[in-house]
């Protein structure tokens, strides 16, 4: 009985998981705009249009919410287009000037900037390298990804290069402890970044396959 509970519980659980994130995500982006798109649909005269499992008004929700991810889609692909336009660039280069110079909010945006550029424009390689770590002492070690090389400040107070590692903590990876280590401190493994994901999720119940492994 407890295998089959368990059996039960991988298949289920993940694909729960899923569906809470996607819904999640979905209400996320959309309740901005969810009183204006339902307001629409009021003064439209569709009748209480209903099933036998949705309410007319939750027919009328899933149709605003698809509506505007819709929007936000197009919306995105039009302001991408017009991004290419010499006049926008003016426009888009003099807003970022101005939030540059407000108090407080140049901070935040100047923070969030530098995040997006760095993980989406600057070096690809940043993350894709897994190495094991000593952490928090020598004879332990950690699995850690290599974000890139450490800031030259820090490099040059302690006399030699440094490279930064992003220990990720488990069951949830997007925290953890960023720390500088010596080139020869790392321990260098041929694990995909996925791998050394799913392993630190499952708290080491699932065991990465070395690419040696993969190839038979």
């Amino acid at each position: 009985m407890k295998k089959y509970f368990i059996t039960g519980l991988v298949i289920l659980l993940p694909l729960t998981l899923t569906v809470l994130i996607v819904f999640f995500v979905l209400n996320f982006l959309t309740k901005p705009f969810m009183g204006i798109i339902t307001k629409i649909f009021s003064t439209i005269n569709l009748g209480k249009f209903h099933t036998q499992i949705f309410s007319h008004e939750q027919i009328v929700k899933f149709a605003s919410q698809i509506i505007i991810v819709i929007g936000i889609v197009i919306l995105t692909i039009i302001l991408g287009v017009l991004a290419r336009w010499f006049i926008f660039k003016w426009l888009i280069k003099t807003s970022d000037r101005i939030l540059h110079k407000i108090p407080l909010i140049n901070k935040v945006y100047k923070t969030t900037q530098d995040i997006v550029k760095t993980i989406f424009v600057t070096d690809k390689n940043s993350f894709k390298q897994v190495v094991m770590v000593p952490f928090p002492h020598k004879g332990i070690y950690c699995i850690g990804l290599v974000s890139r090389g450490a800031p030259s400040t820090c490099s040059k107070s302690a006399n030699e290069e440094l490279i930064s590692v992003f220990v990720p903590t488990t069951p949830n990876p997007t925290t953890g402890f960023l720390l500088l280590y010596k080139k020869e401190d790392l321990v260098y493994t041929d694990m995909h970044t996925e791998d050394a994901v799913k392993y630190i999720v499952s708290c080491g119940v699932i065991i990465p396959e070395t690419k040696e492994e993969n190839k038979k």
